[in-house]
């Protein structure tokens, strides 16, 4: 049947069809174009809505201005550039970034920066026996505790905090004193041997 005789009769042709449609994403992109918003630029933080503070890091004092809402994590690795405390959940559950919080472990991913104000952090960076590493760094070395070695700073800093608070502890309370942080490859029977063996070198010296 001829489209043609449509047309006669007031109905309408494939091609008028099409040529309408085509005429009507025309105009509406046109329209859309015209009435278009610009993007914002990039917001701007005014110096007033930051919040003074003061840390204490491994023995030393840093000032600095944070957002309220910047966690110790972000502001210890990319405000202070100590990068061995590590990212890794960011929701308390892995351990990657266990710092020690008044000699005590404590996720920093879960602690505001403003909460640390007035009391001494210690990270990975801070254990060290000036440019040697500390027992328990070395205990890690010496039992090989470690394969990927992404979680291994958080490791070392559990065990350091469990022998500060237990300076001889059992197999058991090993097991218990890092039971907060997460090993993916596994590395768990080094982990306890270097901490016994970090025991054992903390009490000799």
């Amino acid at each position: 049947m001829s489209t043609h005789g449509d047309d006669e009769k007031g109905g309408v042709s494939r091609r008028g069809f099409l040529g309408g449609v085509a005429g009507f994403i025309g105009v509406t992109a046109v329209g859309s174009t015209a009435e278009a918003t610009p993007v914002p630029k990039a917001e701007i933080y005014e110096a007033s809505g930051l919040s003074k503070l003061t840390l204490q890091v491994n023995g030393r004092t840093h000032s600095l201005l944070v957002e309220p809402r910047w966690t110790l994590l972000y502001v210890l690795r990319d405000r202070l550039g100590l990068t061995g405390t590590k990212p890794g959940c960011e929701r308390g559950e892995c351990g990657a970034c266990t710092v020690l919080f008044d000699g005590v472990t404590r996720y920093s991913c879960m602690t505001l920066a403003l909460e640390a104000e007035g009391h001494e952090i210690t990270t990975i960076e801070g254990i060290m026996a000036g440019e040697a590493l500390g027992p328990v760094q070395q205990s890690f070395a010496d039992e090989d505790a470690f394969q990927c070695g992404y979680c291994t700073p958080g490791q070392i800093v559990a065990v350091e905090g469990l022998l500060r608070q237990n300076a001889s502890p059992s197999i058991d309370e090993v097991r218990e004193g890092v039971s907060g942080n997460l090993c993916r490859c596994g590395a768990y029977g080094h982990i306890f041997k270097a901490a016994m063996r970090a025991a054992a070198m903390k009490q000799v010296s």
